[in-house]
């Protein structure tokens, strides 16, 4: 793959922000399994090799099963994650693919019926966080380390 621009280096004021809302997504009550299947899904779905690798290796680290990582994207056949993750990963696909049907209502109002208000808006924002990290990996084609 060509090399392309490093924002990083040419724009880190914008990284910078971008590493401000991760790090106040830290601070709220977002349990870090769900951020990790968050970013693990949203990165399938996007097929951002980089994002996959990252956020694999970090969910293993923090005692994320290989199991639940390899059945990740048939979490729908699996009664392997529970009702709340379940809610989590249908969220991040739709909000992902949002171009396609939106977000359903009935989806949104089972995701804040067992989410509650706040945890919803951190969900959201996790999602909506590693779609911009995702865009930036294969844009500017960011590869996993070797």
């Amino acid at each position: 793959m060509e090399k392309r621009i490093n924002l990083q280096e040419t724009q880190p004021q914008a990284y910078k922000a971008m590493f401000g809302l991760e790090g106040y997504l830290r601070t709220t009550q977002l349990q870090q399994t769900h951020r990790e299947l968050i970013k693990i899904r949203a990165s399938q779905i996007n097929g951002c090799a980089y994002c996959i690798d990252m956020h694999t290796r970090d969910a293993l680290k923090s005692g994320e099963t290989p199991q639940r990582i390899f059945l990740l994207n048939a979490w729908k056949e699996t009664s392997l994650f529970t009702r709340e993750e379940k809610i989590i990963l249908a969220l991040t696909e739709a909000i992902t693919l949002i171009h396609q049907h939106g977000v359903p209502d009935p989806l949104y109002r089972e995701a804040e019926s067992v989410l509650g208000a706040t945890y919803l808006a951190q969900v959201v924002m996790a999602i909506v966080i590693i779609n911009a990290w995702n865009r930036i990996g294969i844009t500017t084609n960011l590869q996993p380390a070797s």
